[in-house]
């Protein structure tokens, strides 16, 4: 597995996010049928300009002039085109971030909500061997990691 750089909330500003991002995923939905449409533009900057992950309701609250379903929705497009990824916290909310595209897991600091993106699946045939002797036939899985990231870790 690789960890790639982690996203960390509490202790640095976030990240910037350039309009190169919403371009690039806009241009990705585009090349698959998807409109450009100002709402779904302002939901897409919206995302990018996440520092950390955020709930379907903190969105919304930062997008006061769109709608909430049309957020929900855009929310929605974006998660089933790998642009946004459901993050489930220590505290059992589901968060989205912005993806690295294809399956991976997430190291999540229980502190300050730090993300850190684990590529590529080891565990897939422990699993499929696990659950096959169970009798039981998977279909997929998710995986989130807790503990403390390094910056809580030296608290």
């Amino acid at each position: 597995m690789v960890i790639t750089t982690p996203r960390h909330t509490g202790h640095e500003h976030p990240r910037p996010r350039s309009a190169a991002v919403v371009d690039d995923i806009v241009a990705q939905l585009t090349d698959r049928g998807y409109r450009d449409t100002e709402p779904r533009r302002l939901v897409i900057s919206a995302v990018a300009a996440q520092g950390r992950p955020f709930t379907a309701e903190e969105l919304c609250a930062s997008l006061p002039c769109v709608g909430r379903a049309t957020v929900y929705r855009g929310l929605r497009l974006l998660v089933e085109t790998d642009q946004v990824c459901r993050v489930l916290l220590e505290d059992r909310e589901l968060r989205y971030q912005l993806s690295h595209q294809g399956h991976h897991h997430h190291l999540l600091c229980a502190v300050c909500g730090a993300s850190a993106d684990l590529e590529g699946c080891d565990v897939e045939e422990t699993l499929r061997d696990a659950a096959a002797a169970a009798g039981f036939r998977m279909s997929g899985h998710w995986l989130e990691v807790y503990g403390r990231c390094s910056d809580c870790a030296e608290d």
